[in-house]
This record gives C-alpha cells, structure tokens and sequence, in this order.
C-alpha cells in the first residue's frame, strides 16, 4: 500500500517530440443535427423542434416509440439487445426527448447508422444495452442504490444536509430525460424490473415548507443546491416560489439550480415564460446580493448545440451570474484527454457554460462499464492541465460515501492491486453533528472507496472472486 500511486505517463518525455502537442485545439462550430434524417420526424417544422411541449410530448419512453422514430435505422438485433438490458439491468426507465435522441449518430450514413449508433458516446450511457454491461461484473460488490447514503442524511424528506455550509433540496423524483448511470436511481424515475423506486411522501407544498423551515432555523447553511429529479420538471410558478421564499432568508448566499435539461431540453429554457421568471429571480438575487448559478449536466461534446448555446445565453443575459456544467467521467464517454478537452472547449469556447466538474460514476448497481479507477481519473487530470484558462479547467471529482467531493489527488492510501483507495474527511454532517455520536473517530475514520474489478491487476482480481465481501 502506498500513500500516492504512480501516476501513468501518457506519452514517454523522450519520445515526446515525435507527437507534436498531444491534443491540438481547433474552434469548431456547433451544430444542430438534421432530425429529419430519422424517418418518424421527416415533416418535423423548425417550429415544432423549438417547441418544449412538443419536445415533451414525443419523448421516446420505449422500444416502441424508438421503432417509430428510427425505424429500420437500427437493427432488430439492436432492439434486442435494448430490450434485454431493460429487462434484465436497466436501473432507470427509458426517457428520452427528441433533442436529446438527435445528437445520437448526427453523422452516420443509413446503412451504417446502427454500427455509429452503438459506438456513439450519447447513447452509451443515455440508451444503455445489454451488451454495453460489465459480462463478469456488471455490479461492484459494495455497489448501492443510494451510493452517495444521502437519503439517510436528510433533516426533513429530501433535504440533504451533508457538509457543514451545504444542503441539496430534492423538490421531486423526476427528470425531462433519465441518464442511465444517475447517482439517484433509488428514488428518480419510474420503477424498473431490477429497481422498485422510492417515493417521496410529502405533498410538494409541505415538503417545500419543512425545507424553508429548517434552513430559517439553521443559519450556518449559505448554500442551496435546488434539484431532484430534474428542477425544469416544477411546475415554474411553484420552483419561482421557492426560490423567492429561499431568497427571504437571510443567511443564504449562494443559490444553484440543478438541470441536466439544459442540454437535454433546452426548449424548456427557452420559453418566455420561464425566462421571464428566471428574470425576476435572477434580478431579485441580485438586488440582495446572493449568487444565483444554473449547473447543467452535459457528458460529451455532441450534446452542445446551438439550442444549448442559447439556453445558456439567454441565462446569463437576464441575469443569472453563472451556467456551469457538472458533468460524470465515464468509460466509452469521456474518459480520454481528447473527449474531455473537446467537451470543455465546446462549453467554455462556445456556449458560454463554464465546466466545473467531472465527476467520477458512482457505485450504483450494474454501473461497473462506465466505472474508471482512481489512477485512470488522476492521469485523466494530470492530461487536461494547462489546455484551458485556470478557472474553467475542471476538476475531476471522487464522491467518496459518507466523506462527499474529494479532488482524485487528496487520497490519503491507495492500495493499487486490489483497487481500494482510502480517504478523510474534515468536517461533520449536520446530521452527524445533531447525532452527537463519536465526532473525534468520524475525523479520524478512513473511508474506503473501490475501483472497479476489471481494471486490476490479475491478482487483484482473483483476490476478489475468492472476497467478495472485503471491505478494505
């Protein structure tokens, strides 16, 4: 066990001159993908595109509704191969908007749209199947449905209180669109044959007013995470309430609110109602001095389009100090210099989204393809250093249970064979801190964290089909 791993070089010092730069940047202009070349949309008028409610309303929630869109676009041994991680897998139920579909495959050629269509980042962890699936370890062995154990920090029903200054108010269990690796597969979402959901139980009013409560009483909380679920699927006049009765109070000084349909359901955004209200918002924290941000959740750079571009814009001019991206590293993704760096330019150069995050995919079940281990995430950072502006390189991030972010190079042991790192925490919960239980050992207590078992070494891996239990 070694208190640092070594890092992996990626190209020799020696043999560096025989490469050029590793990554040369290049301005690329976005683009919007021709929705008409899936047969189910040939008619569809611009109009009809920009239009959020019918962008909700042809969501494709099914194989059914994918055969309508992309016909024999797609092979039956695709439909197949969909069904049978559905049924088999899936932890979370097929959602999909049109926008979100449409930059799927944006350059593939008929007859070989299947063989993109598989290989396409978007789709690898938007429209999972079977045979994406780790065959011999599809889940970790200390893979959880509330990974992240937020459910069992809550103060009042979906109000996280997990660091000292932070808290995450969850207002519903629903999104415009499901990400098939979400880190709150528990509770978002219909319920899947692997997965029956949680439910929240509160009327939205009542659990609104349990969560204005607390944070009224508990004035060392400044910052408000606003999620769910998916905040573009409150109702606006409800979401403008809560944001004005969080306004009210005093001690609260940074605001974000958390949707991924930025990326996945820009129209939403685009509306003038709902830019009217975020206006009023925005202008209202402003006046009073808080910090009102939009982070959106986009993986790869074929999401960034020029609809994106726009939502994030129009943001931004009425008001809203920052739209940032908070995005998840994933094997088959993102998980290369050139995929990360190429996503970061289209957010920073060209949609005016500042990139915040990479965060490492949680430990949920049947998560374990998308995995990438500790020493992949940290050359991972190591790669993407000194390509962008100091503020809008990102940082790759390991949410570590019951610890929370943690840069990939504050581990404090790593023991590379059997892919056990260990980390410390520097502060209480505020569910730990009213517990009042040993608060000296939870500061002194090494959290493990595991990558995943295919990345280890033989060794390693013969360790943990004899262990499966072992817990570092």
């Amino acid at each position: 066990m070694t208190a640092m791993p070594e890092m992996v070089t990626l190209v020799e010092k020696s043999d560096a001159h025989l490469f050029g730069q590793p990554y040369e940047y290049a301005r690329r202009e976005l683009i919007e993908p021709d929705w008409r070349r899936f047969p189910g949309w040939a008619h569809v008028t611009e109009a009809q595109w920009r239009d959020a409610q019918w962008q909700r309303a042809n969501c494709v929630k099914n194989e059914r509704q994918l055969r309508r869109v992309a016909g024999d676009l797609l092979t039956e041994s695709f439909y197949a191969d969909l069904a049978a991680d559905q049924a088999e897998l899936a932890t979370m139920s097929m959602l999909l908007p049109p926008q979100m579909l449409n930059t799927m495959a944006p350059h593939a050629a008929p007859g070989e749209f299947t063989e993109a269509f598989l290989a396409d980042p978007v789709r690898r962890y938007m429209l999972p199947v079977r045979s994406d699936r780790d065959p011999v370890h599809p889940s970790h062995p200390h893979s959880t449905r509330d990974s992240l154990h937020e459910a069992e920090m809550w103060v009042v029903e979906g109000l996280t209180h997990r660091y000292p200054t932070k808290v995450l108010a969850e207002l519903l269990s629903t999104c415009p669109q499901y990400c098939g690796h979400c880190t709150r597969m528990d509770l978002v979402g219909n319920s899947t044959p692997q997965v029956d959901k949680h439910k929240l139980a509160l009327k939205p009013v009542d659990r609104q007013d349990r969560m204005i409560d607390y944070l009224r009483r508990t004035p060392g909380v400044r910052d408000v995470v606003v999620s769910g679920g998916d905040v573009a699927n409150v109702p606006w006049k409800q979401l403008e309430s809560f944001l004005m009765r969080l306004l009210d109070i005093e001690t609260v000084r940074d605001i974000r609110l958390a949707t991924k349909a930025l990326a996945g359901l820009p129209q939403h955004w685009l509306q003038p109602s709902v830019v009217e209200g975020l206006e009023r918002v925005a202008h209202t924290a402003s006046r009073r001095g808080v910090n009102l941000a939009i982070h959106t959740h986009v993986n790869h750079a074929q999401s960034v389009t020029p609809l994106v571009a726009e939502a994030a814009r129009t943001a931004l001019e009425v008001g809203v100090r920052d739209v940032r991206n908070q995005g998840v590293l994933m094997r088959g993704v993102n998980a290369t210099p050139e995929a990360l760096l190429d996503l970061c330019f289209a957010l920073q150069g060209e949609a005016n989204i500042l990139p915040y995050y990479f965060y490492m995919c949680d430990m949920i079940p049947n998560a374990e393809h998308w995995r990438v281990a500790v020493w992949e995430a940290q050359a991972l950072q190591h790669a993407i250093m000194g390509y962008l502006p100091g503020y809008a390189t990102p940082r790759i991030i390991c949410d570590v249970p019951y610890v929370g972010k943690r840069w990939v190079h504050q581990v404090a042991e790593y023991d590379r064979e059997l892919g056990v790192s260990y980390w410390t925490k520097n502060y209480l919960a505020g569910t730990e801190r009213a517990t009042g239980g040993d608060q000296a050992e939870i500061l002194q207590r090494r959290y493990p964290y595991f990558d995943p078992i295919s990345t280890l070494p033989e060794s390693g891996r013969r360790y943990w089909q004899a262990h499966p239990d072992y817990l570092g």
